[in-house]
This record gives C-alpha cells, sequence and structure tokens, in this order.
C-alpha cells in the first residue's frame, strides 16, 4: 500500500488501552487540524511508529468531516498526539470577561457559544486595549512564536479551540495537565497541543513552504519544503529524531503546496518527543488553564 497517499478515514483499531500513561517508543500521530474540513481542506492525521530515536511515517489520513474525525480519535488505540490547534485561552482574558477559571468548565462555557459571539466578545475586548497589546496571550505563545489563542481571523485560531477541544472531550483523550480523560488509570490516548510552525522555523528561518493561494505557490516555496523534508530526515532540529519516509512519502509531502501534510508530520514528530519526556513536555508549572505547546521552551 502506498503509505505515501491521503487515505480516507482510517484507523487502528487491534490495540486496546493500556492501564498506564504511554512514555517512550510506541504510537504517535501527528494532526493538522481545521475548523471548517471539507474534502478539498480536510483534518490531516499522520500516523507513525516512534522506536525512541526515529519517527516512521505509516499513513496520511484524511478526514473531510468531524464526524470521521470523532471516530478516529473514539477508536481503541495507545498513542500520543500533537494536534495543531490552541487548548486553551489566555488567563488575562478569561479573568476581564469574568468566564469560569477551571479548565473544563471554562472549554464547556466556550464550546456554548457561537463564532459570531466569540468574533464579537473577542473584538470587543480588543477595541478597549491600547495599540500594540490588542491581544492577551498565554505564557507560552513568546516561546513558541504562536499566535494568541483568542486570534479569530489569519488565521483563527479561536474557532479552531472552539471546534476542536470539545471533541478531544467527548473522546475521553487524555490531555496532561489539564483533563484526565473518561479514566485517568487508562491514558491511552494521550493529546498534546502541538505547532508545527516553531518545527519549521527551527530549519527554515523566516523562509515560507506553504500557502494555500495558488497564487504564492511559489518554486521558492517548493525549494523550502524539499530543505526542511531533508533536514527532518537527516535530524537536523533540537529534538535529535530522524523521520524515515518512503520515496513516494517525500515526494508526496514536497509535493503539496497547501503544507497541510507537512504540518502534520512537523506535528508526529512533536508527538514522539512527547512521549519521551515528563508530563508529556509540559513544563510542571506551566498554567492549567492555558495550556502549553510542546516543545516550547520553558520560560
Amino acid at each position: 500500500m502506498d503509505t505515501g497517499a491521503l487515505h480516507s478515514s482510517a484507523c487502528d483499531t487491534d490495540r486496546g488501552p493500556s492501564p498506564e500513561p504511554s512514555s517512550g517508543p510506541g504510537r504517535v500521530a501527528g494532526i493538522d487540524f481545521t475548523s471548517r474540513p471539507t474534502p478539498r481542506k480536510p483534518i490531516v492525521v499522520a500516523r507513525g511508529s516512534f522506536d525512541g530515536r526515529s519517527v516512521r511515517l505509516d499513513a496520511l489520513d484524511a478526514h473531510a468531516r468531524f464526524e470521521d474525525f470523532s471516530a478516529w480519535l473514539l477508536a481503541p488505540g495507545d498513542w500520543v498526539g500533537a494536534f495543531d490547534l490552541p487548548f486553551g485561552l489566555p488567563r488575562e482574558l478569561v479573568h476581564a470577561l469574568g468566564w469560569p477559571t477551571d479548565w473544563l468548565a471554562l472549554m464547556r462555557h466556550f464550546a456554548g457559544l457561537s463564532r459570531e459571539q466569540i468574533r464579537d466578545t473577542f473584538a470587543a475586548f480588543c477595541d478597549a486595549r491600547p495599540v500594540g497589546g490588542k491581544f492577551a496571550h498565554r505564557a507560552c505563545d513568546g516561546p513558541a512564536g504562536s499566535s494568541p489563542s483568542m486570534k479569530w481571523v489569519n488565521p483563527p485560531v479561536a474557532y479552531m479551540l472552539h471546534a476542536g477541544v470539545p471533541l478531544l472531550i467527548d473522546a475521553g483523550v487524555h490531555l496532561p495537565g489539564l483533563h484526565a480523560g473518561n479514566d485517568p488509570r487508562e491514558a491511552s490516548r494521550v493529546a498534546v497541543e502541538g505547532y508545527p510552525g516553531l518545527l519549521a522555523r527551527e530549519v527554515l528561518g523566516n523562509r515560507s513552504y506553504k500557502s494555500d493561494a495558488k497564487a504564492k505557490q511559489t518554486p521558492e516555496r517548493l525549494i523550502a519544503r524539499k530543505d526542511l523534508v531533508d533536514a527532518l530526515e537527516q535530524g537536523r532540529t533540537r529534538l535529535a529524531l530522524r523521520l524515515r519516509l518512503s520515496h513516494a512519502q517525500r515526494d508526496n509531502l514536497v509535493a503539496d503546496a497547501s503544507g497541510d501534510r507537512l504540518d502534520a508530520v512537523l506535528c508526529l514528530l512533536q508527538a514522539a518527543w512527547a512521549r519521551t519526556q515528563p508530563g508529556f513536555g509540559r513544563p510542571a508549572d506551566s498554567d492549567p488553564l492555558e495550556g502549553w505547546i510542546v516543545t516550547a521552551a520553558a520560560p
């Protein structure tokens, strides 16, 4: 089977949950998430195997509907997955709005809002603040170089949180430091917050490697994707993990001008690194309301 191609909603179902949290070598996943999945812009799941030093890409799955993605989340398995969506909101924002300061209660409250309510509430918050400090930030935003999780445009990460985190909660997935899942004794499906841009910038600096706009899918971005894939295969990042690909998989990642498949693979490597770390890479003193982006340097 050509695992370089995108498959539809495939998942592994032959592994039952383990009684202890996963750590070390094993199954890993990287998820490039979108708040509006379609056949042209699906949620991409990179599934792989980690031997402690290298990560083999086993398959890339495309989920064009939330229902298909949820089915994968719910399937029995033993994996650590890095998801490219925020897992929390800035504490400063939450306090200013008078929202719950317990993570699960906050997520339930947030999920109950419409996207229009989120946009209007966050816009009003920003309008009342001075130029240069419109958005509230999480503690991890600085070390990761990430957009604030309250942004509703360019990129709309607030809508990604709104769509994605409830799926994780409803599936009973374990979110270290935030939510124990269905049963804290059976943390077999572990989700950490990934951010592919963090790892890509380490290799490429400010060079862009992707765009959804056809006019911006330039030869320079193609070369950047080739350079990025070469670096990942050679283990030339501070994660010190090598990516193992077939020739077809390598060509497939480089050819995807949107970068969605490559972003899922970048998250795959972050998930593998998290498997080796205490607390799955979450700093012990990180804010239990805001969450933390895995592989970001601790403050």
